[in-house]
């Protein structure tokens, strides 16, 4: 006999959560599924397991606006150690080369460091979730299959970098676009200063403008309003007549401004995402449809 699902609890909105070590994301929604009783979860942009920090999830109608959440600016903090590289590009992966780099210059390392800023190029690791044909980096890699990858755009907006008390590890904070990965700069740094190295202890502090300050533990987490995914976002308060238009996703009219509003009910809750858009507000994501 089958099983019988439990109903869905129906709730929406979303969790910020400090995500601890030794997890994947998946597990974290897993939690989060079977504590708020609901499949509807996702989340904004995957942290590798050994990684902490800032890991955002949509629930219920929360998981339309994740797109919204995924490509928002990220900010990191981690250590940089020189000297060795690993085959995953940091310090869970296996030792592949070794390197004499004892006699690292702080200065160089800054010239090195400002070479890495700015829009740059990166080659994705064969440790990441990109798809390739219809197959993820990390699957082929776990096969022992190594594909050549076409280097992608990126920015880093800040790469700032200070010694430790050993003179091979360096502490870094970075700010960049969605998309970058730290443990190719880091190991891309190890390469432009004629060595190697690997990532260790990597964080992340921030997406956009959500901040480790605000992440809760998995234990116990606040369900927050679907709003709260897009800070900052111009909203509009609807009346019934707009709260109808809006539920069929009809235009709202002329609109003198530009990007995203959002559409709030009486109470405050969001209803729908409108862009603003050739001087018409025109629907992007109804929460609430007819």
């Amino acid at each position: 006999m089958s099983r019988r699902r439990r109903p869905d609890s129906g709730v929406s909105g979303c969790v910020v959560i400090d995500k601890p070590t030794g997890c994947t994301s998946h597990d974290v929604v897993d939690q989060v599924r079977r504590r708020l009783g609901t499949r509807k979860v996702g989340h904004s942009g995957t942290l590798d397991p050994d990684a902490t920090g800032v890991l955002i999830l949509g629930v219920g109608a929360g998981t339309k606006l994740l797109q919204f959440v995924t490509g928002a600016d990220k900010s990191y903090t981690a250590e940089i150690v020189f000297g060795t590289e690993t085959d995953t590009l940091d310090a869970g992966g296996q030792v592949t080369a070794t390197y004499d780099m004892g006699s690292l210059d702080p200065v160089e390392v800054a010239g090195a460091v400002s070479n890495l800023t700015g829009p740059i190029e990166q080659i994705p690791p064969m440790v990441s979730a990109v798809k390739v044909d219809g197959r993820r980096l990390h699957e082929l890699a776990r096969e022992g299959v190594e594909i050549e990858r076409k280097p992608r755009p990126v920015t880093v907006h800040r790469f700032d970098i200070e010694q430790t008390s050993d003179p091979l590890v360096y502490r870094a904070e970075v700010d960049c676009s969605s998309g970058t990965y730290i443990r190719t700069l880091a190991a891309d740094l190890g390469t432009a200063l004629g060595g190697g190295a690997h990532l260790r202890n990597l964080r992340r502090s921030a997406v956009g403008t959500v901040t480790e300050a605000e992440a809760e533990s998995l234990d116990d987490f606040t369900l927050r309003p679907v709003r709260d995914l897009l800070p900052g976002v111009a909203v509009v308060t609807a009346d019934a007549a707009m709260a109808t238009d809006v539920s069929h996703g009809r235009s709202l009219g002329p609109s003198t401004g530009s990007g995203l509003v959002g559409v709030v009910d009486g109470v405050g809750d969001l209803i729908a995402l409108y862009e603003s858009r050739d001087g018409e507000l025109r629907a992007v994501k109804v929460l609430r449809p007819a």
